[in-house]
């Protein structure tokens, strides 16, 4: 197993029981980002799928966690973090094909290659990429957080360009964004992208939404479809139904939710 230094670190059940994780006490911490994203992201055992920046593995080990016999690789530049990653994998064995690739997401083609991951060989890609405006967000005197959450002005599209190269044809990426970022996220994708599907997160369902999920087929044709969105707590502060099937009993975030998409476009 891999060792880990337990100093600054909690271990925390996710999904009900179903995850642990060891992370940091301070800085970034998984919570509902990581998880909705996993529940969003629409694997099947046997997929081929890349986490990037991917901590200490929440949102990737939370989707192996739903769906069995995934080829999984956690890629993350941190080695403290790609450390916790590697011992979450040990805890956890959401399967038997999962690593940790220590790489960063806007690196050449050849570093991927380097590690095993070609162009057009991954069926599914998902990010949580930094997505605060620095200019509208004041920055965490903590580096880790600061480095998790704060973007620059090409983050986006850097991300979405290096998950663009390695997906097959037909294969898809899916991300959380902040709802104000929806324009840079549409144009990020309107190259080598279709059908996109956006799902708002809205903490109460009179509250406008905190977060979109994002989902895309690369080379898919189709409008892009605005969805029904998922409330998370109902007016008395509990978890709504569909929010509690999701973050505590590991199931799978269903877009359409049975109900017809408005197209944009």
């Amino acid at each position: 197993m891999t060792k880990v230094k337990n100093e600054a670190v909690s271990d925390d059940a996710l999904l009900g029981g179903r995850l642990t994780l060891r992370q940091p006490r301070g800085g970034h911490r998984a919570g509902h980002d990581a998880l909705l994203l996993a529940a969003f992201v629409a694997a099947r055992p046997g997929d081929r799928v890349v986490d990037f920046g991917a901590g200490v593995g929440a949102a990737g080990l939370a989707l192996a966690a739903r769906v069995g016999g995934l080829d999984l690789t956690l890629m993350e530049i941190d080695p403290d973090l790609a450390a916790l990653a590697r011992h979450n994998i040990d805890v956890n064995r959401p399967t038997a094909a999962a690593r940790v690739v220590k790489l960063d997401v806007t690196g050449p083609a050849d570093a991927f290659a380097a590690h095993g991951i070609m162009p057009d060989s991954v069926d599914h890609v998902l990010m949580n990429p930094p997505f605060n405006d620095p200019v509208r967000h004041r920055a965490s005197p903590d580096a880790a957080r600061r480095a998790a959450h704060q973007a620059g002005d090409d983050t986006l599209a850097a991300w979405v360009h290096a998950g663009r190269r390695i997906l097959k044809s037909g294969g898809t990426l899916s991300l959380i964004w902040r709802p104000e970022g929806m324009a840079e996220v549409l144009a990020a994708l309107a190259r080598g992208f279709g059908a996109v599907t956006i799902l708002p997160v809205h903490p109460h369902a009179d509250r406008a939404a905190i977060r979109i999920l994002v989902r895309a087929g690369k080379g898919a044709r189709g409008a892009t479809a605005l969805m029904p969105g998922i409330v998370l707590m109902t007016a008395a502060g509990a978890p709504t139904p569909r929010s509690e099937a999701i973050l505590r009993d590991a199931q799978g975030l269903d877009a359409g939710s049975g109900d017809q998409p408005v197209e944009v476009s």
